[in-house]
């Protein structure tokens, strides 16, 4: 890129990417502007397309980055590590809604239609591509389980999937309603991890 040294384009397109992380956590993607992003960090729009090629291909590169992160959180906090399915798969989930319920962008993101949006800007492959990570990361930790007949289900793949699925439970707070979504998630959680332990059979 003409003008910009390497040190100069890797302090752009990282402020880039953090204004990106709370405009469009505060505001979505609908309500963000390039012209909002170049202000936050102080470059002009001819620069921004310099970087990215719409305010979409930098949202994604901000959800690539928050995935990251959360993955990493989750390896250090050692959520997924342990012998009993019943935990294990309790606290993942858990830790799931937690990011869900409290991280800002990925609320912004599940709440909202700006993931069907989103989806127009990936390759059909890449879209699988994600959804295979996304289902590699679950059964890293379940197969063990499903090898040893310390889960219900044989199918490695369904098992993972159920397990995924679970989230999307926030989806539907409205309609559980908000006086009851804690007590209902908290239960959905007990009860699912509860039933797909085998120990004891």
């Amino acid at each position: 890129m003409k003008g910009f040294t390497d040190e100069q384009r890797d302090r752009i397109r990282s402020d880039l990417l953090e204004a990106g992380r709370e405009l469009f956590a505060q505001y979505g993607l609908s309500k963000t502007t390039v012209a909002d992003l170049t202000g936050e960090v102080g470059i002009g729009t001819s620069t921004f397309y310099q970087f990215y090629d719409s305010k979409e291909a930098l949202y994604l590169a901000v959800l690539d980055r928050e995935g990251e992160t959360i993955a990493h959180r989750l390896s250090e906090e050692a959520v997924i590590e342990g012998d009993d399915p019943e935990t294990v798969v309790r606290e993942f989930l858990r830790f799931l809604f937690d990011e869900i319920e409290t991280n800002p962008l990925v609320r912004q993101l599940v709440v909202s239609d700006e993931l069907d949006k989103l989806r127009e800007y990936r390759t059909e492959e890449e879209r699988e591509a994600e959804r295979a990570e996304e289902v590699e990361t679950i059964r890293a930790f379940t197969d063990p389980f499903v090898e040893t007949g310390a889960v219900h289900g044989e199918d490695p793949e369904l098992v993972a999937r159920a397990v995924g699925a679970i989230p999307y439970l926030t989806l539907h707070e409205d309609d559980i309603g908000s006086e009851h979504y804690s007590e209902v998630r908290d239960f959905v959680i007990d009860t699912f991890a509860r039933g797909l332990a085998a120990e004891g059979e």
